[in-house]
């Protein structure tokens, strides 16, 4: 009997403790083989242990006020427009843990979506974050599937995740796409797409489409220690875009993002 080949995305499930019996025997056997894999798994996991000490309290703290916004009407382009403005006047619309904590990287794991639709959005700036500091500093794999194989990229993602879904064009704003991988959601299967600028700089397009029963569509800016995000729910789908640069220049190339997807050429 043939097995299936070891994802990434195996992986990640497997430090998450969320791979069936059988599925787990089979990546166990994989690392066996791949010392440099298990050592790589097993920094992810310490990880994990780190940011759950550091940050489950905060998950039974009540939502600022400020963060919840009216859900009284779906938003159309115009309304996302002014959303980025803004966001550009305002104050970090992030959850600022506590005061001294500002410069830490602030990231909570578990499954927002109990806690409701604003925390919800929330979660997925949080998890698009943390997945964005994770790869985008590799060098070796920061990707799954390169640019160079855009197309079979393209099937294999949309595929997983049950719906159409291309990379957004960003050259013309000085980033090119280095390409993608999938990742395990709280509810299915995550796309990253990644990019990066002539000085090496990075950006991640975050894709889920955990967001069924999110019926708040507002449009978000928050700042997660050192990254910057720019996130929002389009039907079923969660995007949020990443980088460490400015947010005058992120909401620049969200709005791109934004234009392309609700308007595919």
């Amino acid at each position: 009997m043939n097995t299936l080949p070891i994802t990434e995305a195996d992986l990640h499930a497997f430090v998450d403790g969320k791979l069936p019996a059988a599925r787990e025997g089979e990546v166990k056997a994989y690392l066996a083989q791949r010392p440099d894999e298990a050592e790589r798994l097993r920094a992810y996991a310490a990880q994990n242990m780190e940011l759950r000490a550091l940050f489950n309290p905060v998950l039974d703290e009540a939502l600022p006020s400020r963060l919840i916004a009216p859900q009284k009407h779906p938003w159309q382009w115009q309304r996302l427009v002014a959303g980025f403005a803004i966001a550009l006047v305002s104050g970090s619309a992030g959850w600022l843990l506590h005061g001294q904590d500002a410069d830490r990287i602030q990231f909570a794991q578990g499954d927002a979506l109990r806690a409701g639709p604003a925390r919800y959005a929330s979660g997925l700036a949080r998890q698009a974050a943390i997945a964005h500091v994770v790869y985008s500093p590799e060098v070796k794999r920061p990707v799954e599937i390169g640019a160079d194989q855009e197309e079979q990229l393209v099937a294999w993602l949309s595929k997983r995740l049950g719906s159409s879904i291309r990379p957004p064009r960003l050259g013309k704003l000085g980033y090119e796409l280095i390409g993608g991988r999938l990742l395990p959601g709280a509810q299915g299967a995550v796309a990253q797409f990644m990019y990066h600028d002539a000085t090496g700089q990075r950006l991640t397009l975050y894709v889920s489409t955990d967001q069924a029963r999110n019926k708040d569509t507002g449009f978000r800016f928050v700042q997660e220690g050192p990254v910057n995000v720019f996130y929002w729910i389009d039907g079923k789908f969660g995007y949020a875009l990443s980088a460490g640069i400015q947010k005058v220049e992120l909401a620049r190339i969200a709005t791109a993002v934004y234009e392309q997807l609700e308007k595919p050429s």
